[in-house]
């Protein structure tokens, strides 16, 4: 087994897994997983893949750190505000495992710039938190062929699925068209319980080290909802539409808007 005894040791709980052990870990090791988004959703499934072992970590986001976003973004702290957090969570990333690579991208996903940042990666986490960016990043991942995690969360709620293109519905499937965005008041405006980030992004995070360990069920096929005040949780099964633009193979640009 090529890992170092300090490696040996850092994923022992990996290792004595039957469903992943040595080899499970070696994918890992390999693995080159980009997060989109380093916010609410993104913070808990970067730190859990970079504890994980994910040898390639690509953090998306243009974004800076605001004070109201410790409230629930935990990959940042106080001293953080102000700085890019692709920057940020990098640091936090390098303290608690220097054995993964981190990979900054400070920039927004646009049409012109996710093909190219999808094609370094076998993975993709969407932490967005508008319609727009969860409709381009689904397009792109099915045109590209990348299997991604999709996550939603507002105020108490939280829903994700896992799409594996050509085998998978998508998003767009079950969701057909972004709704006007200019009525729906943004997560800082309408507010969150922190909490629920991280449950659905510890939840992303997982179907990530599934997939890539070829591990157990993935969340295909089905959304999964969850209510925190009641911690009330559904399966639902969903299917592929066969008049789906993007499984369809339209670009992305031509089908996001």
């Amino acid at each position: 087994m090529d890992f170092t005894p300090a490696q040996l040791e850092r994923y022992r709980p990996h290792l004595l897994l039957s469903d992943i052990g040595g080899a499970g870990q070696r994918r890992l090791r390999d693995a080159r997983v980009l997060v989109i988004g380093v916010g609410g959703l993104g913070s808990p499934v970067a730190l859990y893949l970079a504890a994980a072992g994910i040898g390639t970590l690509g953090l998306a986001d243009a974004d800076v750190v605001d004070l109201s976003n410790l409230q629930r973004q935990i990959i940042h702290a106080t001293p953080d505000v102000g700085r890019l957090k692709v920057n940020s969570a990098a640091d936090r990333i390098a303290l608690l495992n220097p054995d993964v690579t981190v990979r900054r991208h400070p920039a927004f996903v646009d049409a012109d710039n996710i093909a190219a940042l999808l094609a370094d990666y076998d993975f993709v986490v969407d932490g967005t938190d508008s319609f727009a960016a969860k409709f381009l990043i689904n397009d792109a991942c099915v045109a590209a062929g990348v299997p991604f995690s999709h996550g939603g969360v507002s105020q108490f709620r939280g829903q994700t699925m896992t799409v594996l293109p050509g085998r998978s519905a998508c998003y767009r499937c079950v969701f057909g068209a972004p709704p006007d965005e200019d009525g729906l008041a943004p997560c800082a405006r309408q507010g969150i319980l922190g909490a629920v980030a991280g449950m659905l992004g510890t939840i992303q995070a997982a179907e990530a080290l599934k997939f890539l360990t070829g591990t157990g069920e993935l969340l295909t096929d089905a959304l999964l909802t969850f209510d925190a005040r009641t911690m009330a949780f559904r399966r639902v099964a969903v299917k592929a539409d066969d008049h789906c633009p993007a499984c369809a193979g339209q670009p992305a640009a031509a089908v996001s808007s």
